[in-house]
């Protein structure tokens, strides 16, 4: 399981890249910074609490992990 430090971390790393593709994206749709600026900080604030809720659940989540044999003791 992650750190709680480090999940935040991947998230704001996660972030930077999306502000910036949606930027553009909202750019190509508004033909204004201005606007294309202010959607994608909504939707990197939002996404940011949703992507730490997310990676806190799957963390706890036991399927489709494969645990390695310790060969300690042996």
């Amino acid at each position: 399981m992650d750190t709680r430090t480090r999940t935040i971390a991947k998230a704001v790393s996660w972030q930077i890249l999306g502000l910036f593709s949606m930027t553009l994206v909202g750019y190509l749709f508004t033909r204004s910074f201005a606007a294309s600026g202010g959607i994608a900080l909504a939707s990197a604030l939002t996404s940011f609490v949703f992507y730490c809720f997310h990676e806190r659940v799957w963390s706890r989540v036991r399927w489709g992990r494969i645990y390695e044999q310790s060969s300690r003791g042996l």
